[in-house]
C-alpha cells in the first residue's frame, strides 16, 4: 500500500485547501491608482503572444492602454509578440499603441520555432519589466481587471513570484452557450497528471490559464517548453523552485475566447504529456532512457468512400533552456 493510500483523505485536501484561502485573491480586490503607488520603483511589463488574432487583439491592447498605460500609468510595456500571423495581426496591435515584435527578430541566432512556448520564452529578452504578464490574445469581452488582478498579489504580497488566472470557462456548442465545460484539455489531461505527479498543485482552477505574471527573476530562471506545454511547464517548474506558497491564483470572473476542434486539443493534449514527462525526468522520477514518441495520429471518417483516413502529424514540441543561462551564454560568446 502506499503512503498516500495510507493517509487519510481529509489530511491530503486540508493543505489544498488552506493554500487555496490564503493565495486565492479576486480581482476587484485590487486597485490599479494603490498598485501604481505599491510599484516602488519596479516596471511592469505586459506580453500579448499572437497568431492571426486580429479580430480580438486591437480590442484587449486598446483597453490595456487606455486604461493602465494612459488613465493610470501602471503598465510600462505593452508589447504584442506576433508568431508569424498571416493576417492583420501586428497591423491592428500597433495600431491600438502595442510595440509589436515579430517572434523571429527575438534572438534570430537561436533560430524560431513555432508555437507559444517559444514566443513566451523570447518576449523575455524584448522586455525590461521586472514584473511580466502574460494575457492571451484571442480573449473575448475583455477587461483591464485581468491585467491588475495578476499584478496585484506580485505588487503588494510579500513571497508572492506568480500569479495564475482562474475563472469560469462557458462553452459555446454553435448553438446555445454552456455556462461550463470549457477548458477539455485541462479536466480530461492537465488536471489529472497534477493530480498523479504534483497533487499539491490540486488549488489552482485553472491550470492552463495563458493569463499569469511573474517576477522576472523567476521567470528567467526556469526552462520554458515549447507550443502549448509552456503552461503546465511554468507552474511546475516554480513550484518546484520556489514552493506553494510563493505561487497564487486570482479569480478573473468569466473568460470567453474560440474553442478548437478535437484535433487541435489532441495535440495540445500531447503537448501536456510532453511538457510533464520532461520534468519528472528531470526531478529523476522517469527514466532518462524513456524516448517519448513525436508523432500523433488522428482518425477521421472517410467524407467520400468508406472507413476512416489517418493523419499522422509530428508533435516535437521541444524546449528552451532558462533565460538566465542563455543570456550568460550570450555574454560569454560576445
Amino acid at each position: 500500500m502506499s503512503e498516500n493510500a495510507r493517509t487519510p483523505l481529509a489530511d491530503r485536501v486540508d493543505p489544498i485547501r488552506d493554500w487555496s484561502a490564503r493565495r486565492t485573491y479576486l480581482a476587484g480586490d485590487f486597485r490599479a491608482e494603490d498598485l501604481v503607488a505599491a510599484k516602488a520603483g519596479r516596471r511592469v511589463s505586459v506580453v500579448l503572444p499572437a497568431r492571426n488574432e486580429e479580430s480580438t487583439v486591437g480590442v484587449i491592447v486598446a483597453a490595456l492602454r487606455s486604461e493602465l498605460v494612459e488613465r493610470v500609468p501602471l503598465i510600462d510595456e505593452l508589447v504584442v509578440i506576433d508568431s508569424h500571423s498571416a493576417d492583420g495581426t501586428a497591423g491592428v496591435a500597433r495600431a491600438a499603441g502595442a510595440r509589436v515584435v515579430a517572434q523571429g527578430d527575438v534572438l534570430p541566432a537561436l533560430g524560431d520555432v513555432p508555437g507559444k512556448g517559444e514566443a513566451l520564452w523570447k518576449s523575455l529578452a524584448a522586455t525590461d519589466g521586472d514584473i511580466v504578464a502574460f494575457l492571451d490574445s484571442d480573449l473575448r469581452d475583455f477587461d483591464p481587471s485581468f491585467a491588475t488582478g495578476l499584478l496585484g498579489p506580485l505588487l503588494t504580497v510579500p513571497g508572492v513570484v506568480f500569479c495564475k488566472g482562474a475563472y469560469e470557462r462557458p462553452l459555446d456548442d454553435g448553438r446555445t452557450v454552456l455556462p461550463a465545460g470549457g477548458g477539455r484539455v485541462t479536466e480530461l489531461v492537465a488536471r489529472p497528471l497534477l493530480a498523479t505527479h504534483w497533487p499539491a498543485l490540486a488549488g489552482f482552477v485553472q491550470p492552463l490559464a495563458g493569463e499569469y505574471a511573474g517576477t522576472r527573476q523567476a521567470l528567467e530562471s526556469i526552462p520554458f517548453a515549447g507550443a502549448y506545454g509552456v503552461d503546465i511547464g511554468i507552474l511546475v517548474d516554480l513550484f518546484e523552485s520556489y514552493g506553494l506558497d510563493a505561487l497564487a491564483q486570482v479569480d478573473l470572473g468569466r473568460r470567453t475566447h474560440r474553442h478548437s476542434p478535437d484535433s487541435a486539443l489532441a495535440v495540445m493534449a500531447m503537448h501536456q504529456h510532453l511538457a510533464v514527462l520532461s520534468r519528472l525526468r528531470r526531478h529523476g522520477r522517469a527514466p532518462d532512457s524513456h524516448l517519448p514518441g513525436d508523432t500523433l495520429t488522428l482518425h477521421r471518417r472517410d467524407p467520400v468512400g468508406h472507413g476512416f483516413s489517418a493523419e499522422t502529424v509530428v508533435v516535437s514540441p521541444g524546449e528552451r533552456p532558462p533565460m538566465r543561462e542563455m543570456r550568460a551564454q550570450l555574454r560569454a560568446g560576445s
